[in-house]
């Protein structure tokens, strides 16, 4: 990494975790919470679903959302644990139908009548016992990651910084196609495959910029996006 993308990527980081970029995200939905004084079950659950429909368009992700959360009477929490789900083939955001957002309620009711807080659960754990999907160690797992770097950043700005027992040290880049593309094109991974071994060399690159706080590269690839447009 030549020391003009260091300091461009310091610079981006700086400037681009900014609330003011992220009010049409998915992390506006679990942050919305927050700000009504919202328990952390309400909040935790409302970043589970933010994170699992954050694909496609902004625009589309936070259309639907909405949506969802009207649906919900913006009580995530008594929802979920009232075990009276939406349970039906009707498409909710893309490919993802109600029916598989019952099953995620009905995991995470389980969940919450043993347990506090998702903060417990690592990344594997989330995968299997939350969203219900098969074990991959290989997996990325962006959305999952994406959720934790949420849930832990704690410098007041973007992020939500409610899981206190948590490292930021220990946060993965969430990868998807964007972020694979700008790290690539930045030179942070000379790896094809989009996969962890791929998401743990670009937070390795950012962890030579931000030792104790890596996924705040995240931010500098989104400025790298909107300096590229």
């Amino acid at each position: 990494m030549t020391s003009d993308t260091r300091q461009k990527l310091i610079d981006w980081a700086a400037e681009y975790n900014d609330p003011v970029y992220f009010v049409e995200d998915p992390i506006a939905f679990p942050r919305e919470f927050l700000i009504r004084g919202a328990s952390l079950r309400d909040i935790e659950i409302a970043a589970v679903f933010a994170a699992h429909f954050a694909w496609g368009r902004r625009s589309m992700i936070v259309r639907d959302l909405e949506r969802f959360f009207d649906r919900l009477e913006w009580k995530p929490s008594d929802y979920v644990m009232s075990g009276d789900w939406i349970d039906s083939p009707a498409s909710v955001h893309r490919t993802i139908k109600w029916s598989e957002t019952a099953r995620i309620c009905r995991r995470l009711k389980d969940f919450y009548s043993r347990n506090e807080s998702l903060e417990i659960l690592d990344t594997a754990a989330v995968r299997t016992v939350i969203f219900g999907q098969k074990p991959c160690p290989g997996a990325p797992d962006k959305k999952i990651n994406m959720l934790r770097r949420w849930m832990v950043r704690r410098d007041g700005k973007v992020d939500l910084g409610l899981w206190t027992a948590s490292r930021t040290e220990d946060l993965v880049i969430p990868l998807d196609v964007h972020v694979y593309e700008e790290a690539a094109a930045l030179g942070l991974t000379s790896r094809r495959a989009r996969n962890l071994a791929t998401a743990m060399e670009i937070t390795d690159a950012f962890r030579e910029i931000f030792p104790t706080d890596p996924c705040l590269g995240d931010f500098a690839l989104f400025g790298y996006g909107v300096s590229k447009k």
